[in-house]
């Protein structure tokens, strides 16, 4: 909780930074917007030509600039124009002209009209756009750019920085996180707050609803183009950081795992009390006299100790390695119950190379004695095959009475053992006559 709450932060500073430095570098153009005006401006204004005159409107409140000329009859003033310049009837305006071309006319029989295009004065007074209107200051207007494409930002990258899914649906996770996305950087476009012209007045408006004369489009697109490009390469940058960090986290947790299962492994098969059974099975050979059983005993008891140790500090081995520990360690389970436990072994050749997590059949062999009554009437059968690749140990339940005290090491170990090494999970089949427990083996062949 803690570190989401860290993650949390960042991503909102993220936010901010990037907010801030959108907007900032934005204050730059209304300067070199107002200074590019005015060197329009100056290279527009008049020197001696027909730029002046005497504004006269008709009743749909368009009108026409009688020029102080002899070049030019008049100037076309459309309504639009005399309602936003907040033109009046006699005003004196100096301006500029924009020559209009034929299709403006809308009748290729009349001659196009010249247009107004700028207004420098109205009655000898320098003219000033911003002046005329009370609109929003600038900091009021700067706050409301931040803050909008900050939360724009800290939603971005809480789509592309987080969710996921299993492997095999990534796709469709990737083209939902897009499709998202574009209809997220479709609506703050629409939404995104500009200075707007409407009704006589200037106010802070959403794009969608702002006029064409109001704003330059291409700098709200590029803003929330520059906003997708930079949060993608932030959330893309923090997922690969995110993934590495979380592969060394699980590093260090397999590692202390892995050492943890192996201690807990050995002290879980060499135990005094799987010993002190071992040496009264060879006991009691002795004291029968049987020499050649004994020895052989001994022999089993080695192989199997020296085995366990070996492969406590391996992870894999093959199958046809295990099988032959198995059968040294069933036989020293059959000499101590004697004609009551059966080991059958059925194992095709094709499958005695293939691998799986070394000690695996250890303590399933441990949990069919240890937890089923083995008498002359019940004797139990243990089946130990392999099945499409799957290696299965199986017997009949004959539940005890008094349960023999755990050693700790079960099937949730054996389980975790195999999710750490093979990257697979067992099947445990647990019911009311039968316990079977199915081993995924993994073919060398297609590593």
């Amino acid at each position: 909780m803690r570190r989401v709450r860290q993650h949390f932060i960042i991503h909102i500073l993220v936010a901010i930074v990037l907010s801030l430095v959108i907007n900032f570098s934005y204050l730059l153009m209304p300067i070199i917007t107002e200074s590019g005006m005015g060197e329009r401006k100056m290279s527009n204004a008049p020197v001696g030509e027909h730029n002046s005159g005497v504004l006269h409107l008709e009743r749909d409140m368009h009108g026409y600039i009688v020029c102080d000329c002899e070049q030019r009859d008049s100037v076309y003033t459309s309504a639009w124009q005399v309602l936003n310049f907040k033109l009046k009837e006699g005003d004196h305006i100096t301006f500029s002209v924009r020559e209009a071309r034929e299709y403006e006319t809308g009748n290729e029989a009349l001659a196009p009209h010249p247009r107004l295009e700028e207004v420098y004065e109205i009655n000898g007074e320098p003219f000033d756009f911003d002046a005329l209107f009370d609109r929003p200051s600038r900091t009021v207007e700067l706050v409301w750019q931040i803050l909008y494409y900050a939360v724009l930002s800290f939603l971005m990258i809480a789509i592309l920085a987080y969710g996921g899914g299993a492997q095999r649906n990534r796709r469709w996770v990737v083209i939902r996180r897009i499709l998202l996305l574009l209809t997220l950087a479709a609506v703050a476009i629409s939404f995104a707050p500009v200075m707007s012209f409407n009704h006589g007045e200037m106010k802070l408006d959403f794009f969608f609803r702002s006029g064409p004369h109001d704003n330059a489009y291409i700098i709200v697109l590029t803003k929330c183009l520059f906003m997708i490009v930079v949060t993608a390469l932030y959330s893309r940058i923090y997922t690969l950081m995110r993934h590495q960090q979380t592969i060394v986290v699980e590093n260090e947790r397999l590692k202390t795992e892995n050492l943890s299962t192996r201690y807990n492994m050995l002290m879980g098969q060499i135990n005094p009390h799987f010993f002190f059974n071992s040496l009264n099975s060879l006991a009691m050979l002795v004291r029968e006299g049987d020499q050649k059983r004994s020895l052989e005993y001994v022999d089993q008891l080695s192989y199997t100790f020296r085995y366990i140790i070996q492969n406590g500090k391996s992870s894999t081995t093959t199958l046809k390695e295990e099988l032959e520990f198995a059968e040294a360690y069933a036989y020293l389970f059959k000499i101590r119950y004697a004609d009551k436990l059966f080991f059958n072994f059925d194992i095709d050749e094709r499958y005695k190379e293939w691998v799986l997590p070394a000690l695996s059949l250890q303590p399933l062999i441990g949990n069919a004695v240890k937890h089923n009554s083995i008498t002359t009437k019940n004797p139990l059968h243990v089946d130990i095959r392999v099945v499409d690749g799957v290696l299965e140990i199986e017997n009949a339940k004959h539940p005890k009475l008094d349960v023999e005290p755990s050693t700790g090491i079960g099937l949730d170990n054996l389980r975790s053992r195999w999710q750490i090494i093979a990257g697979k999970d067992i099947e445990i089949i647990d019911e009311a006559e039968r316990f079977m427990v199915r081993l995924p083996l993994e073919n060398p062949g297609k590593r």
